[in-house]
């Protein structure tokens, strides 16, 4: 039951990761190229769900062919992978799978998140510049200030 526990334990985690890390990328795709950008469609997210199953079964599933190997941790009352061992074998695994599985859609996240905020951020730049060419304080209406708390909430 410690290799089962693991197992789904590993698996949950490295599907949510890397489905967050695809969520961030669409995202990207759509605020920070817009129009230029390619839509999503049926394909190309069935293509991201199938690589992220797929990829997070592969590394999850590593353990019970050799590749490390599922054991309890800390007090004995949880399950995980071998991060003790100082054999190559486990360690190996252990680094790959941070790599695979933490720092990477780590970094496609962030590189996501901050090409976003910049893109917001130079879009707001554009806003006022227009404005102070137009002698005006805001090129918003007074309807779009009253809905700025949704807008706000959409940028977030």
């Amino acid at each position: 039951m410690c290799e089962i526990y693991a197992f789904v334990g590993s698996l949950s985690g490295c599907m949510s990761i890397w489905s967050m890390a695809m969520i961030a990328v669409d995202r990207y795709n759509v605020i920070v190229k817009g129009i230029a950008a390619k839509p999503m469609t049926y394909k190309k997210a069935l293509g991201m769900i199938l690589f992220v199953n797929t990829a997070s079964l592969v590394w999850c599933t590593l353990p019970f062919f050799g590749w490390n190997r599922y054991v309890p941790e800390g007090n004995m009352t949880v399950c995980g992978t071998d991060s003790m061992s100082e054999d190559w074998v486990s360690r190996s695994y252990v680094i790959a799978y941070a790599v695979w599985v933490y720092f990477l859609p780590l970094l496609t996240i962030l590189y996501c998140y901050f090409q976003i905020v910049k893109a917001v951020a130079e879009h707001e730049e554009q806003m006022r510049e227009q404005a102070k060419k137009m002698n005006v304080q805001s090129l918003r209406s007074s309807e779009a200030n009253k809905t700025s708390a949704e807008i706000r909430l959409a940028k977030v």
